[in-house]
């Protein structure tokens, strides 16, 4: 297994994009503005984007598994990537996600924060659903980042 940074040529992963974020127009928004990684186990299975959001803050915009590869540890083995690869220049690792996928995130270490009542509603063309459940807020978490001393 190899994680790697993407430099060039980020819109060819498109396929594990849309499955983090299906609004091409929302990926737009984040893409080019922060660090992309794959990790690679005989292909790529899972990729990650991070952004810096200011004041300490390092945010997960997208982490995404190609379905038949979920639940192999790929989407957490790219935090713990990102976690410790951060840690000397951030406090917080930061993410927003519906409902149904908190959980995996608090199974990583990360503790709600705070919400962001009907973003789903309106900041996306269409409804989104994820495991059958229509997401409305966005849940935004948070883990807390030390380089080790």
């Amino acid at each position: 297994m190899e994680i790697r940074k993407v430099q060039t040529g980020k819109e060819r992963y498109a396929g594990l994009l849309l499955l983090a974020d299906e609004q091409w127009s929302m990926v737009e928004r984040y893409l080019h503005r922060g660090d992309m990684y794959v990790l690679d186990d005989g292909g790529v299975k899972s990729e990650c984007i991070v952004t810096d959001e200011g004041g300490g803050v390092l945010e997960i915009k997208s982490l995404a598994t190609l379905p038949a590869f979920q639940g192999r540890g790929y989407g957490k083995a790219l935090i713990e990537f990102v976690a410790h690869a951060y840690a000397d220049r951030y406090e917080v690792l930061q993410v927003g996600t519906g409902e149904p996928t908190v959980p995996f995130y608090q199974r990583c270490g990360f503790q709600v924060s705070h919400r962001a009542e009907r973003f789903f509603l309106e900041f996306y063309d269409h409804p989104i659903f994820e495991d059958g459940v229509q997401l409305v807020d966005m849940v935004y978490l948070r883990r807390k980042l030390k380089s080790e001393e």
